[in-house]
């Protein structure tokens, strides 16, 4: 009941800040024993009932929007035959985790791995919890357990029909030795009632009526505000303030530097602490990272397209001989540019400090994390830190960070007793994020004397995450997260043709810049590079795009099935009115198979309209549909905001877009008609969120060229000539 691990608190630190990258720690799943909170006694750790039949879930992961929260709701009140209508949540506190020999696995919530890595042991608990409830009934009753059936959280003797709630036998069921859950037999999907329905989300009608609280609207008794700004250079630090100049601003409480690198305002709201931080005089050292701009860049990483790399992500045959003996050969080189998070919610933690207690309110992808950045800035034992998580307005990777905890602690530490929330100014989030990385890649391939594809040459020069952020993570120097949807093999993302002589590999240029995680992380170019290429081949062949694509693909039926599935119901192949013109692409990654069909008019002056996508996804199985529909439709306003709008250029070191009005995203004016076929095959779980990103512009790109007759290489394409409404 009470057990606390002997952990080291560096090591727990260190451990749970790799997650936070983005990795799982390794991790164990007993139930464990009962355990209470809030005063009403568990049947497992995933499910609370109470006496009036309420069954509040516990949710491990994070919800920012993607609709994790209700799905992970609905696998569990599914096997345990709950009434929906009397399913609540409640989130997990990340110590209790710990606390608890990690019975809640991995709270990490990035790489689209809410559902698809913990729908077994949460299914499990709910399957348990049933099994306890109707054998607490069945003893109360006297009958074998096997005479009684459970449905929308009733009891029945099927005999005698007696029937009874599950609260009113929940007390006696806690009692109850939990089941070992290898034991219990989960529902075949083809029964299900509540997973695999197009149910409503449980957090819509806080969110329709403002009644959700994020981490932005916390409010504590005697809470002040804090504005922060960092060294507008990544890697340059603070060498003076002038706190006197704004001290005796209207409001202000505190000037204080945080970490060495920034300087923060405390006040009674956060307009004054903003207000006086802007007029702050700071002295930086920019360090050597002022010397870098886009045009650097550019240079460096066209350098790395020719130069020699030990870092090969996918090889088979001779591509050498094949290019040799080409009939034809077709060359390219793409760009893809630094993209920003820019979530809804800014960057914000509220934290109090004392010399025995720290206390974190925030909104983060990963709960432990949290806890442990926490831990480290607080300098206390593990056990007195607390970590409260609110829902995330956006996470898109971003939130997978914790720099942003660790300065409100850091800034709360020095006004010990008085709860402080840091919000990040607009600029301040657009300027200090872990960006998308930037890279080039250079293709060239090698066609027969009949117009087959004999040979593909890629070679990707640009940033590495994990060198940037968890560099631990390496191997061998490679990292193997840039060749995301380029593999030979593999779940999280391979190629989805026979090629039969292939060379793809990375020369690692890094600049200043941190990256990071940004939804579909580098499976969005590398789909704009493949699949915009392929494209280019199949026309240097005289092939139809689709026709080409399909007969690479006999290897691989659920890249194929996908692309058929969207092919179809666009009706591809069928005329289209005057002037509108088609595009495909397809591509695999976080488990899942995804192919888009887009349909696109470009005027003579450049206004595009895109007129409509068709999105198909296999995920294997499918908890909600109405969420995974929406999620493909989100997906394609971020992925299409980042060709259309998106990119981050570097001057003096610095990010030149600070707000919306220099990194847009798409209105609803521009937004096309979208189109989801879901064509789950089984036998496999896959992502939701991130996948469909990837297809959305390579399929759009391909139709301003079959548009157009221009290829387009660069982004974002309002540089290229390109507008929308």
């Amino acid at each position: 009941m009470n057990y606390v691990p002997k952990i080291d608190r560096r090591s727990f630190v260190i451990g749970t800040a790799a997650a936070g990258a983005g990795f799982s720690l390794g991790m164990s799943l007993p139930f464990g024993e009962a355990h209470a909170q809030q005063g009403t006694p568990e049947l497992n750790a995933w499910v609370v009932v109470k006496p009036d039949d309420t069954v509040v879930v516990r949710i491990a992961r994070s919800e920012m929007g993607q609709g994790a929260l209700t799905g992970l709701c609905q696998l569990v009140a599914e096997e345990l035959e709950a009434d929906w209508s009397k399913v609540t949540w409640e989130y997990v506190d990340p110590r209790e985790n710990v606390r608890r020999k990690r019975i809640y696995g991995n709270m990490n919530s990035t790489g689209s791995n809410a559902i698809r890595q913990s729908h077994d042991y949460v299914r499990r608990g709910g399957a348990a919890a049933r099994q306890m409830l109707i054998q607490a009934a069945a003893a109360e009753w006297k009958v074998p357990a096997s005479e009684c059936t459970a449905a929308n959280s009733i009891i029945t003797h099927t005999p005698s029909g007696r029937k009874t709630s599950y609260g009113k036998v929940v007390n006696a069921a806690v009692k109850i030795e939990p089941p070992d859950p290898k034991s219990l037999t989960l529902k075949d999907p083809k029964v299900w009632k509540i997973a695999g329905k197009p149910i409503a989300r449980l957090d819509t009608r806080a969110k329709v009526t403002g009644e959700q609280k994020y981490a932005a609207d916390t409010q504590l008794p005697g809470m002040l505000n804090a504005a922060i700004k960092a060294c507008p250079v990544r890697g340059g630090k603070v060498v003076s303030f002038d706190a006197a100049k704004v001290k005796g601003m209207k409001g202000v409480k505190n000037v204080l530097a945080v970490g060495g690198t920034a300087v923060a305002v405390v006040a009674d709201t956060w307009w004054h602490a903003k207000t006086a931080l802007d007029a702050l005089p700071v002295t930086w050292d920019e360090g050597p990272g002022a010397k870098v701009s886009s045009a650097t860049i550019e240079a460096t990483l066209k350098e790395g397209l020719e130069a020699e790399t030990p870092f090969i992500g996918n090889r088979a045959g001779d591509i050498n001989a094949a290019l040799a003996g080409a009939a034809k050969k077709v060359e390219a080189t793409y760009a893809y540019p630094y993209q920003n998070h820019a979530c809804m919610e800014p960057l914000n933690a509220t934290a109090r400090y004392t010399a025995d207690k720290c206390e974190v309110w925030t909104s983060t992808q990963n709960a432990e994390a949290v806890l442990a950045a926490a831990v480290e800035a607080s300098g206390l034992p593990f056990n007195n830190v607390e970590v409260t998580v609110v829902t995330a307005g956006g996470g898109f990777g971003r939130r997978a960070r914790t720099d942003y905890v660790t300065q409100a602690v850091q800034i709360a530490r020095q006004m010990p007793g008085t709860p402080i929330k840091l919000l990040w100014s607009r600029e301040e989030d657009m300027t200090q994020g872990t960006y998308h990385p930037i890279t080039m890649c250079k293709l060239t391939a090698s066609l027969d004397a009949n117009n087959n594809l004999t040979g593909l040459r890629m070679r990707i020069s640009g940033q590495s995450i994990l060198a940037g952020i968890a560099p631990e993570r390496l191997d061998k120097g490679r990292d193997p997260a840039t060749f995301q949807g380029l593999n030979a093999g593999g779940t999280e993302g391979q190629i989805g043709y026979d090629i039969p002589n292939i060379l793809i590999d990375h020369a690692m240029r890094n600049p200043h810049l941190t990256p990071g995680f940004w939804r579909g992380v580098n499976n969005n170019q590398n789909a704009i590079y493949l699949e915009c290429f392929i494209d280019e081949v199949a026309h240097a062949a005289g092939q139809d795009p689709l026709a080409f694509r399909r007969k690479m693909m006999a290897k691989h039926p659920r890249h194929l099935a996908v692309l058929n599935a969207a092919a179809e119901k666009a009706d591809y192949g069928k005329p289209l009115p005057k002037g509108v013109f088609r595009g495909i692409a397809q591509q695999m990654g976080y488990g899942s198979y995804v192919a888009a069909v887009a349909e696109v008019s470009v005027s003579s002056d450049g206004l595009l309209t895109i007129h409509r996508i068709v999105g198909a996804t296999d995920s294997g199985h499918v908890v909600n549909p109405a969420s995974v529909e929406r999620q493909i439709a989100g997906s394609f306003v971020y992925g299409l905001s980042a060709i259309l709008y998106g990119g981050c250029t570097v001057k003096d070191g610095r990010v030149e877009q600070t707000n919306f009005d220099s990194y847009n995203s798409m209105r609803m004016a521009a937004m096309p008609k979208v189109e989801s076929v879901l064509v789950p095959s089984g036998g496999f779980w896959g992502g939701v969120g991130e996948p469909t990103i990837f297809v959305a512009a390579p399929a759009v790109l391909n139709a301003i060229f079959a548009a157009t007759g221009k290829r387009i290489r660069s982004f974002p394409l309002k540089d290229q000539g390109i507008r929308t409404a």
